[in-house]
Parts: structure tokens; sequence; C-alpha cells
């Protein structure tokens, strides 16, 4: 029998809904959404040179647009910075969209490409993702190719794997590589329609990782990264098309938690064969995926004494886990300490940045944080400043995981106290890019001590002024801490790594 050709001009609906959940960081209004696209719109932006959606769809779009001729069918795209569980009725409206936007599309579509990120929750829902995929099943039907890509964090549910024909996960920690997971998606999504089916094999262990243990440079992750790629690389694409290992996102709290393992392929017994690999090394590393941190005593000893540059980073009040990137733990012990030639970036503080911007540049004041009282992690802290700039916080991203992206920081400053510049901002965002302080005047590479809210992305942008051998990352209290053992768990499963010494696993 003749397999089907694909398509001449192929019809493709487009979807999109990303968010990482911290189960327990407030709830996510429909006003953290600052990337909401329908229709045309996503097209639009994908195809632009700074667009606002992060990269995975620009380079769908443009992958496509490279193969030749096609029919885009855009839906709705909607991404927010990494936050609380999403209000369910603000889901729930997006839901009415999609079903819409499908439902006028039935009968008319080929394929279906859906930007997730596998990390998401609602006010009522620990899995959206796999809601959103089962609408697409159940509106398109089963014969509709559908091709998801999902960051490395996601927590994998058993229907995200049922309900997609190619699971496409990030395999870089930074993100540095979106773009490129957008473009393979594409690829598959055309082998998908020119008549090839997958096997999807899964494993999940219960290992649930600390954020600073997944770093894809070096270390447990990156071997079994590097392992299930080589073993793809060596079988060849007939066999094995793509190879996800995720390493979760812990404060999901979500009842299938857990490093998971994703096979997709032609060949089905290559597929589960390579999952029980992979599966095996995870399991052989997991004592090695713990947090190894610096007090904030001895951090602020470094700080004083190295003879060499230094970053520190606040990986605990990471706005890129859903932190509020507006605790003083370190910027008060810096300041108390006396630190010299130091920048702190950013600090998410828009009442604060509002008065500078008013007083403007060259004024004196008592800079004031979190001047509305103590909220969870986040203390008030005041000090002498002077206002040494003022910024709207529109800018194009220079490297790592925003580099090409549209930002917008809101109204910005870089107030100096003492020793320390600070870069205030108003829109929560982690410091993962250099043109977040530098577009403000700060020169990074003249400076003695930089002090980055951001848990790892901070390394793709900044790699060019600091090694790995050059940032501390620095244990204090906060939303997004390392240290599992300080969050009351709820739906977590139990026992698991590293939190339970007596968890388990024995392959099938």
């Amino acid at each position: 029998m003749t397999a089907p050709l694909l398509p001449a001009s192929p019809r493709i609906a487009l979807l999109g809904f990303s968010i990482e959940c911290n189960r327990f960081a407030p709830v996510t209004e429909r006003a953290d959404f600052r990337c909401w696209l329908e229709g045309e719109a996503i097209l639009a932006d994908a195809r632009s040179p700074a667009p606002v959606a992060l990269a995975e769809m620009p380079g769908f779009v443009r992958a496509m647009d490279r193969a030749g001729p096609w029919q885009p069918r855009p839906v709705l795209l909607a991404m927010a910075e990494p936050n609380g569980p999403v209000d369910q009725a603000v889901f729930g409206a997006m839901m009415a969209t999609w079903r819409q936007g499908l439902e006028a599309l039935r009968g008319q579509v080929d394929g279906v490409y859906c930007v997730l990120h596998g990390a998401g929750l609602t006010t009522e829902l620990d899995d959206p993702e796999g809601a959103l995929q089962t609408l697409v099943r159940a509106t398109l039907g089963e014969g509709v190719p559908l091709v998801c890509s999902y960051d490395l964090h996601a927590n994998v549910s058993d229907g995200m794997v049922r309900d997609c024909d190619a699971f496409v996960g990030y395999r870089t920690n930074p993100h540095l590589d979106m773009r490129e997971r957008g473009e393979e998606s594409a690829a598959l999504l055309r082998r998908l329609m020119a008549g090839e089916r997958f096997h999807r094999a899964f494993r999940r262990l219960p290992i649930v990782a600390p954020s600073v243990s997944m770093l894809t440079s070096e270390g447990p992750y990156a071997e079994v990264i590097n392992l299930g790629q080589a073993r793809a690389t060596a079988q060849g694409q007939r066999k094995i098309a793509n190879v996800s290992v995720m390493g979760g996102f812990a404060y999901g709290d979500t009842p299938f938690n857990g490093f998971a393992i994703i096979v997709t392929g032609p060949d089905a017994t290559a597929c589960e064969a390579l999952a029980d690999e992979l599966a095996k090394a995870a399991w052989e590393r997991r004592g090695r995926f713990v947090a190894k941190l610096t007090s904030l005593r001895e951090a602020t000893e470094r700080a004083l004494t190295s003879e060499v540059p230094l970053c520190f980073a606040d990986v605990a009040d990471n706005p890129g886990g859903g932190g509020r990137g507006n605790t003083m733990y370190i910027l008060e012990a810096f300041h108390k300490a006396g630190v010299q030639d130091a920048i702190v970036g950013i600090i998410n503080d828009p009442v604060l940045a509002a008065e500078a911007r008013n007083l403007g540049v060259g004024a004196r004041f008592t800079a004031r944080f979190n001047r509305g009282g103590p909220n969870g992690f986040s203390k008030p802290f005041e000090a002498p400043a002077v206002v040494q700039a003022i910024s709207d916080g529109r800018l194009t991203g220079r490297r790592g995981i925003f580099a090409g992206t549209a930002m917008d920081l809101g109204t910005t400053a870089a107030l100096r106290i003492g020793g320390i510049v600070v870069v205030v901002v108003s829109h929560r965002t982690q410091c993962a890019d250099p043109a977040f302080l530098e577009h403000l005047g700060l020169d990074i590479a003249a400076a003695r001590v930089v002090v980055v809210k951001s848990r790892g992305h901070f390394r793709g942008g900044f790699d060019e002024f600091f090694s790995s051998t050059r940032i501390v990352e620095v244990d204090v209290p906060g939303l997004t801490s390392p240290m599992l053992d300080r969050f009351e768990w709820k739906k977590l499963p139990r026992p698991v790594l590293p939190l339970d010494a007596e968890a388990r696993w024995n392959a099938a």
C-alpha cells in the first residue's frame, strides 16, 4: 500500500499555552499574560525581527516558511512569566477561544502544532496542558497529527504523552535551543502528515531534582541527555525521531512530578529499549541530584575578599520559577558589610521604580523597598540612594534565553546605594540577560560583584563575563529555594529522591 503524500500546501493549526507554575506563588491573572496573541497576530509576531513570544513558535513558523507553501491556521498563543496557578476563569476563557477556533477548523486542517510548557497549573487543574491536548483530540479527531513542544521542566502526565503524536522537549538548560525545537517540531509534523506514525515510550522515575542540579553543560542531567542524543544519532531517524529527557519542576507539586523520559520514533522496539536504558542511567546517577549552595555569610565574605569578579545567584528568589524577585537577604547583607563595585539586578518594585523616575536622575532620597510591609519572604529594606539612571524598560534581549526577544521591564531605575548599584524594575522578570543592566549604562565587566535574581538562565546570558567557577549560588529563603525539604508538599508523589532516602525504582 502506498503511503500518503504530504499535502502540497498543508493546513496547520497553531496554538500555545506556556507558563511554569509554582504551587506556592500567588495566583496568575489575565494581566500577567503579557504575551497573548490571537489569530494572525501569532504569525505577525513569529515573523517579526524581535518577537514577543519565546522562540518555539517563531522557529516553527520560519521552518515551515522555508519548507514550502503552507496554510497557517493560528488560534491563540498565551505565555506568561513563571508564577502561581492560573486563575481557572482565565484558563477557561482560553479554552473557550481554543475550542471555538478548533471547531471552526474541524475537517479543514492537516496538522496541529502546540507550544506548551508542561509545568502549568490552574486553581482547579493539575494538568492544563493535558486538558488542551484532549480538547484538540476531541475536536479534530485522532487522525490529525499533533506535535507538542515542551520545556524540559515539564511535569509529564500520562495524558500529555498519550494525546500527541510527537513529544519534543528542550535539550538545554539554560534554554538556548527553543528555536531549534520549534524547527524540529515542524520537521516531525511534516513527516507525520506524509504518513509516518510514531511510537512514544515513556518512563517516569521517583526523582524530583533540585533546580540547580539540572544544568546541561555538565553533571548528571547533562550525561543522561547526551547519552540519549548519542544513541538516537547512532540508530538514525528511521528508528528514533526524538529523545526528550525531562527534569521536571518540583514547585508544581503535582501527582506526576518526577524525572521523565519520552522516546518518540517509528520503531517501537527501539524506542522502548532506549527509554529503559536512559531510565537506568538516570537512576544510577540519583545520588548526584542534590543542591549544594553557599551560605549567605560565606557569600558575603567572598564578595568582600575575592581577587576575581564573582557572580552571585539568588536562586531562591528566581522570577523564572515563580519567585517574587524582591527579597532583600543578599542586598541587605552586602550593603551592611560594605561590599563595593557591585551591581544587583533585578529587583521587582514598581512603586520604588516610579518614585525614582519622578525624582529624576541625580536625586538623593531614601529608597524604601517592599514598603507595603512583610509579605512572605519579601521584607522591607531601606537605605540612602541616588538615582543613577532611568528608562522605560523596553529593549531587545541580547543573549541567552531572551536573545532577540522584545522585552518590557516597565519603568526601570538604577539606584546607587553605597557601593552597590541596584536595578529596580516594574515587571517581574528574571535577570537572565546582560541587556537588562547594560541599557542603563552599567558596565558589567567593570564590576567586582554582580548579583542576579535567576536560577540558571543567567548562565546563558552572562557567560561572557563569568565562567562557572566564578558563579556562587547562595542559600537564602525564597519561593524557589532548591532546598526542597523546606516546603510543605501536598501532591508530590512520595517517596521521591532527594526528599526520601527510601525511594525505590525498578526497571520493568
